[in-house]
């Protein structure tokens, strides 16, 4: 089994013409025209991951300085308000039903028990075949390949009891110490072990727009210390909705026969998350809201969209399924299962 850690990412096929521009940019001096828009969704998110990228691990061939070119970052901030605005009305009837709830975790638990009628880790503990479980995996490589970055830009933003919550979270997720232990490494080995490609950005031409617009909303969430309190009502989220799914997750990799390298990565979810719940919704957003009620808005803004974007990725993932389709993009020479 090879695991490649650190290899640089190679910039992806562009979807449409927003995306060339910001491509051909990133290749050049980081100059964008201001007459090119996005065509589609893909474009659009493609064109924002590009962007935002550059503050991770960039790209094989871009230059550094490029993360603060003024051109890119107008533009990013351009498309980053067109988002926010999107998902701030998408998530409106959600933060309506949590704010019905006394205080901030109770809040937190009603969003995060919302039910769309479609649940991803039930089909894939049931029913998904080994192909679609691979596809699955490929899907989720474009965040858990850097499992809790996003969230890693809030603890300069944050004080006190809710700074010491998210590092004793983040302790967790960045392998307590050792480095063989890393989410993003435990990850990287599932990948390897089932025949994948393990290093980060390897699957980025085969993702639809709306994985890229998951990543995209913690990126954008995580970068701006406006929305600090936002990208920890996203991690909340994240954590009260995972223990149960990574149970099921485990039990669809078992049923599956996959390698023990999948199931353990899931596996080390079930018990660790629990706890973790508890720490985000409490400890942090608890805390971040009792220090700065001003707050409160945007960590439930944050938590539901975290929610909402899941509920979407599962209801297009399972119904191209169902209907015999594949939910990754078309490449042509690559067969991902």
């Amino acid at each position: 089994m090879c695991v490649r850690e650190g290899a640089a990412v190679i910039l992806p096929e562009p979807r449409g013409p927003l995306s060339a521009d910001v491509v051909r940019a990133l290749r050049a001096d980081g100059e964008v025209r201001r007459d090119v828009e996005a065509t589609d969704e893909e474009d659009f998110h493609l064109s924002l991951w590009l962007l935002y990228e550059l503050h991770y691990r960039s790209f094989e061939g871009v230059d550094d300085s490029l993360e603060w070119s003024p051109p890119l970052l107008a533009l990013r901030r351009a498309l980053e308000e067109q988002f926010e605005a999107e998902l701030r009305g998408a998530c409106a009837p959600l933060v309506a039903r949590a704010e019905q709830a006394d205080g901030v975790p109770d809040q937190l638990a009603a969003i995060a028990s919302f039910d769309s009628g479609t649940s991803l880790p039930l089909f894939l503990q049931r029913e998904a075949t080994r192909d679609q479980y691979l596809e699955f995996l490929v899907q989720r490589s474009l965040y858990h390949l850097k499992e809790s970055d996003p969230q890693a830009w809030a603890l300069p933003r944050l004080d006190g009891p809710a700074k010491v919550a998210l590092a004793e979270l983040q302790y967790d997720e960045f392998g307590g110490g050792r480095p063989e232990r890393l989410h993003s490494r435990l990850f990287a080995e599932a990948l390897a072990a089932a025949g994948l490609e393990s290093s980060f950005g390897a699957y980025v031409n085969r993702v639809p727009s709306y994985t890229l617009a998951v990543n995209n909303a913690m990126s954008l969430f995580g970068l701006h210390r406006r929305l600090r309190g936002a990208a920890m009502g996203h991690l909340a989220a994240f954590e009260m909705t995972s223990s149960l799914p990574c149970r099921r997750l485990l039990q669809g990799a078992d049923r599956l026969e996959l390698p023990e390298a999948v199931g353990h990565y899931f596996d080390e979810h079930v018990e660790a998350d629990a706890v973790h719940e508890h720490l985000a919704s409490r400890g942090i957003c608890g805390a971040l809201v009792g220090a700065e009620p001003d707050l409160q808005s945007d960590v439930l803004f944050g938590a539901a969209a975290c929610v909402h974007l899941d509920a979407v990725v599962a209801e297009r993932m399972v119904d191209a399924w169902t209907h015999g389709q594949s939910t990754l993009l078309a490449e042509a020479g690559e067969n991902v299962a």
